[in-house]
């Protein structure tokens, strides 16, 4: 059987897990950062699916270096839902760029 090049337990899974932490944790930052940020309902909802999908990927990530620590192979449907949260945060903020007119 073939091995995927970024699959979860492999040192590419744990650097696309940490890259993930740090776009997350920067675009937070971004987010948080502009004037009257708290005024706008949607954004404040953007800015906490942010930090929910970060502490998730976070999460993923210490479950990788784990799995690299005691070598042992990680092939879970748990790990498909990472997708999905990805994707509904993506989903968010196209549409909260959408609203803002920048889309």
């Amino acid at each position: 059987m073939w091995e995927l090049a970024w699959r979860p337990g492999t040192w590419g899974g744990l650097a696309l897990r940490v890259g993930q932490v740090a776009f997350a944790a920067a675009s937070i930052g971004v987010m948080a950062s502009g004037l009257g940020f708290a005024n706008y309902t949607a954004f404040c909802y953007l800015i906490a699916s942010m930090g929910l999908q970060s502490l998730w990927s976070l999460g993923l990530a210490c479950l990788d270096g784990y799995a690299l620590k005691v070598k042992r192979d990680l092939n879970n449907a748990l790990l498909i839902t990472d997708r999905c949260t990805l994707a509904h945060s993506m989903y968010l903020e196209l549409e909260e760029l959408s609203e803002l007119g920048l889309l």
